[in-house]
């Protein structure tokens, strides 16, 4: 099954996270098939904390991607925030 998740790269204390298509079958830090977008949890100012690209999200789930509870939490964030 294809999941779109978080990929967690940084240092130590200063996460980043890109949102990847990947098979579920992989590692979480493994082979993935596209990114998406982005998540900096400890953005601050004038830097971008989510960015997803919202075509290529709808094209993977009308594909059959399954979102992971925490990209479905960002996503109604991101949608939330726009309205």
């Amino acid at each position: 099954m294809v999941k779109i998740r978080l990929a967690r790269h940084g240092v130590k204390k200063r996460p980043f996270y890109k949102i990847i298509i990947a098979d579920s079958r992989f590692p979480i830090n493994g082979r993935f098939i596209e990114k998406i977008g982005f998540f900096n949890p400890i953005a601050s100012g004038k830097a971008e904390k989510l960015f997803i690209k919202i075509d290529r999200l709808k094209y993977w789930q009308q594909q059959g991607a399954q979102l992971s509870k925490k990209i479905n939490f960002l996503i109604k964030k991101q949608t939330k925030n726009k309205l």
